[in-house]
């Protein structure tokens, strides 16, 4: 399980499970990343922003900064997210052209972890 192998790999430890912008309308994507040659020692992170045009900008973003670090990472398919920061709301809905829908299922359980205060964390296939 992710979970407990964070406890043995600090690398894997340091890197945030949930990075998103704080209000609008955005592209994401769920990733698995692990340390090169030990694939069974994972963990899964959502990254989405507005900044990005396709969902690949935020993957070759992602990819470059764990390289740096010794990471690898492996886009598992993404969507957009609908957050307000003021309502405390997020809804994770759609696909991605280049890497398939994302389990949003699994997308909304890290969101609900990042943000255990929301009034409504939710998905749909919209």
């Amino acid at each position: 399980m992710p979970g407990r192998v964070l406890e043995m790999n600090p690398l894997l430890a340091g890197i945030e499970d949930v990075s998103i912008d704080a209000n609008g309308r955005f592209k994401y994507i769920l990733c698995k990343v692990y340390q090169d040659g030990a694939k069974d020692e994972s963990k899964l992170i959502v990254r989405g922003t507005a900044q990005a045009e396709f969902h690949a900008d935020i993957y070759d973003h992602l990819d470059s900064f764990l390289e740096d670090i010794g990471l690898t990472c492996e886009c598992l398919g993404g969507g957009k997210i609908e957050h307000n920061q003021e309502a405390k709301t997020i809804n994770v809905f759609g696909l991605s052209q280049g890497y398939g829908k994302a389990d949003h299922t699994i997308t909304v359980r890290l969101l609900k972890e990042k943000f255990p205060d929301y009034n409504n964390i939710s998905w749909s296939d919209d």
